[in-house]
């Protein structure tokens, strides 16, 4: 049974370059969790422009520590998908009950940017504890600009991880149309859901 919202803590964190706009399914959906008296963790990272690692670490660390629920989720868009994998594999990794983890762009896109140093050493060849992939959610399109390849070979195939493939939902922005998003509300008040695109 889904633990109650008013007992559940979200932090949703937000991509390369993102200022949380209006419009964004991310503030779409931080809003509604809140009116569903869940704890919602929705912050500004520093520098969104040109992000320094360490710098994002230390935040999620921050609000991680921040949560007071019972049941913690994690909802990472674009690059903070990256920041959530450096995180989690670390010696003294940062715990989530359930991460949903939406566009990740590819490793090999992101080695050419000014963020390289978010993709984790030797991601490609070590494989997920067990249990740390059992409670990850993959949202991906099969036609993100920023990960040439495909997230289902490159993630979900690899690393063995729950996976909703959306076609055409391109990098889930506001350009491919990603302002309300139901099915992901949906599958926050229960991890059982399946994620679809958005409608309309």
């Amino acid at each position: 049974m889904p633990t109650p919202m008013d007992r559940t803590s979200f932090l949703v964190l937000h991509g390369w370059s993102n200022r949380r706009p209006d419009g964004h399914w991310q503030r779409w959906l931080a809003d509604r969790l809140a009116e569903d008296d869940a704890q919602v963790l929705y912050p500004q990272l520093p520098e969104p422009d040109a992000p320094v690692l360490e710098d994002w670490l230390l935040d999620l660390r921050r609000y991680v520590a921040a949560m007071r629920g019972e049941e913690k989720v994690l909802i990472c868009h674009s690059l903070a998908v990256l920041l959530w994998w450096q995180a989690a594999t670390f010696a003294e990794p940062v715990h989530a009950d359930r991460v949903l983890l939406v566009a990740p762009p590819a490793p090999s896109f992101v080695r050419q940017e000014l963020v390289a140093a978010f993709v984790p050493d030797h991601m490609e060849t070590e494989p997920l504890a067990p249990g740390l992939a059992a409670s990850v959610r993959l949202v991906a399109s099969d036609a993100d600009p920023y990960c040439p390849g495909g997230a289902a070979a490159l993630y979900a195939d690899r690393y063995g991880l729950d996976a909703d493939i959306v076609p055409g939902a391109g990098h889930f922005d506001v350009p491919a149309g990603y302002g309300d998003w139901s099915s992901v509300l949906a599958w926050c008040r229960d991890p059982s859901v399946r994620i679809v695109g958005r409608e309309g």
